[in-house]
């Protein structure tokens, strides 16, 4: 379905506008998130590269911007193509809570500027930011092209990390998972949680490449399933 919305989007001036300006968004996102997580997890001061709470308002822009043309080619062109309207609109909230739990990761960074280290599992959290950029770069491939298999495979990769970060959180809480200070703790604790919902809010995206518009968010329609 998303191969004939996205179609449909680039034979309609007003809604190719819309879908290019949330590539946009997506792409700043990622940029937010590299250079969030670079600032908290491998340097020694609160300094950023760039502007990030400046960056999160471009989003916003953008959000209110996409509404609008999608909301002017409704009132234009009347419920015929009101899917695409839904699909896009679901989309940018995802990429906008993106944006939003990225300046999270940014205030963390600046209220922390000791380098944060992930004590006993810093090897497995360095690996997962790994994993997390690189769901990044395939999903901003995989919605530019329609691209359903990756965007299975991201799927199950993100699911797999969100799983991964309740387990390390339900460690912490048992006192399993240690660090030298209860600083170091709560910062940690708050980097694995909005790691997470960024993870499965760019899940969210990759189920509307995979499923109709009332799915958008959940896993693909087995046999099983009626709805």
């Amino acid at each position: 379905m998303f191969r004939e919305i996205l179609e449909l989007f680039h034979k309609d001036n007003l809604l190719k506008q819309a879908l290019d300006e949330s590539y946009i968004m997506l792409d700043i996102d990622r940029k937010m998130f590299f250079e969030s997580v670079q600032t908290l997890r491998k340097k020694n001061t609160a300094e950023l590269k760039i502007d990030i709470m400046k960056e999160d308002l471009k989003i916003n822009k953008y959000e209110r911007r996409v509404r609008k043309k999608v909301f002017t080619h409704l009132t234009i062109s009347g419920t015929t193509n009101i899917a695409t309207g839904l699909v896009l609109t679901s989309i940018i909230i995802d990429i906008e809570r993106i944006g939003d739990y990225t300046k999270n990761i940014a205030e963390l960074a600046i209220n922390h500027p000791p380098q944060l280290n992930g004590g006993t599992i810093e090897n497995e959290l360095a690996e997962l930011e790994d994993k997390v950029i690189n769901i990044f770069d395939q999903l901003i491939s995989a919605f530019k092209n329609s691209n359903v298999e990756t965007a299975r495979e991201l799927m199950r990769n993100s699911k797999e990390i969100t799983r991964k970060c309740d387990q390390w959180v339900c460690s912490m809480i048992k006192g399993e998972i240690t660090l030298e200070n209860s600083s170091d703790a709560i910062c940690l604790a708050l980097y694995i949680r909005y790691l997470k919902r960024v993870c499965a809010h760019l899940r969210n995206i990759a189920t509307s490449i995979v499923n109709p518009f009332h799915r958008i968010g959940y896993r693909e329609k087995t046999k099983n399933d009626t709805e």
